[in-house]
């Protein structure tokens, strides 16, 4: 588990007690210094969640006056860290930022500790991220889709594809491929995007999708060769890197979004003091320059639009998991 805290300034702490000292807001001041926001994460270091959080985190932190922790709480495809969430007071001192993994999980585990959404409270939906399918170069030599496609037909179930875990938005974007191309491959599902990444490079397994965030750097170094990317729409982060939907999948168009989360129970002020603080730190020049270079787009929508999201989104990918056959575990 890694924990990161992000300080303010003397100066903005100051001001921040200052503030809480005056104006009380709901008997609870998230503007108490000496108190941080922790952001607790159910993905691994490396995700794309992580580098979004981690990147926005000084900016939440002066938005909220006070310092921002994040802690990386991974493991059993995310569930870990959002039974930690849930069980947390809804202060407001305790979210998540959450990929579209939690509203596939209702569709692939049995049995989860958790409701989703019930026993949670989406704030925003704040952007999303483009996928890219990834080979490791040493062990697959296509270098685009017609030629990708053609070598798994010609190996059925000779190529094996990772993800960071059973039921992710990763592992149903595999899926999804395989489906869509009449091919076969076998799915070896990671206790997180970091330690497949890792294998990936190594050549323990052969591909993968992933979000572009978490493996650019070895895109562009050449130790990893992207064959598309997800969405029907090329990313400006990676604008040579050619689409699905281009290279002739026209019906496979998956990409990942992210959202801010807490438990269920959240007071009004508090969820409008942290939308407003979302609303603020993703609005922050360095931050949208950093999630703009991630390939990240930014679109924050009310916390009604989230909550309608999150059940529509449920359904939608329930659709999906029945599509691949993907079986409950």
């Amino acid at each position: 588990m890694k924990q990161t805290t992000f300080h303010l300034s003397r100066r903005s702490a100051l001001t921040a007690l200052a503030c809480a000292a005056v104006t009380p807001w709901s008997g609870m001041a998230l503007a108490q210094a000496d108190r941080p926001v922790k952001f607790i994460l159910p993905n691994a270091t490396g995700s794309g969640v992580d580098a979004i959080t981690r990147a926005a985190a000084p900016a939440l932190g002066k938005a909220l006056g006070t310092n921002v922790v994040v802690e990386n709480q991974a493991g059993a495809s995310g569930v870990i860290g959002l039974q930690a969430l849930a069980k947390n007071p809804p202060d407001g001192y305790t979210l998540s930022v959450v990929s579209n993994n939690v509203v596939i999980f209702p569709s692939v585990i049995k049995n989860l500790p958790f409701d989703m959404p019930g026993d949670f409270t989406p704030i925003a939906v704040v952007g999303s991220t483009p996928m890219v399918l990834v080979v490791n170069p040493q062990k697959v030599t296509a270098t685009n889709s017609r030629e990708f496609i053609a070598a798994l037909k010609a190996k059925p179930d000779g190529y094996n594809f990772g993800s960071g875990g059973t039921g992710t938005i990763l592992h149903l974007a595999g899926e999804m491929f395989i489906d869509e191309a009449g091919v076969k491959a076998r799915h070896i599902p990671y206790k997180g995007v970091g330690p497949m990444v890792t294998d990936l490079l190594g050549g323990q397994i052969d591909f993968g999708v992933v979000a572009l965030p978490s493996v650019a750097q070895h895109i562009k170094s050449g130790a990893l060769r992207a064959i598309g990317m997800c969405a029907d729409k090329r990313t400006p982060a990676a604008p040579d890197i050619p689409t699905f939907v281009e290279q002739g999948l026209s019906g496979y168009n998956m990409e990942a979004w992210f959202a801010v989360v807490g438990p269920k129970g959240m007071a009004p002020a508090q969820v409008k003091k942290v939308h407003d603080a979302v609303t603020a730190a993703f609005s922050d020049a360095t931050v949208k320059d950093t999630m703009a270079k991630q390939g990240n787009t930014i679109h924050i929508s009310s916390t009604e639009q989230a909550q309608k999201a999150f059940r529509s989104e449920m359904a939608r990918y329930a659709a999906l998991v029945k599509k691949v056959g993907i079986e409950p575990q």
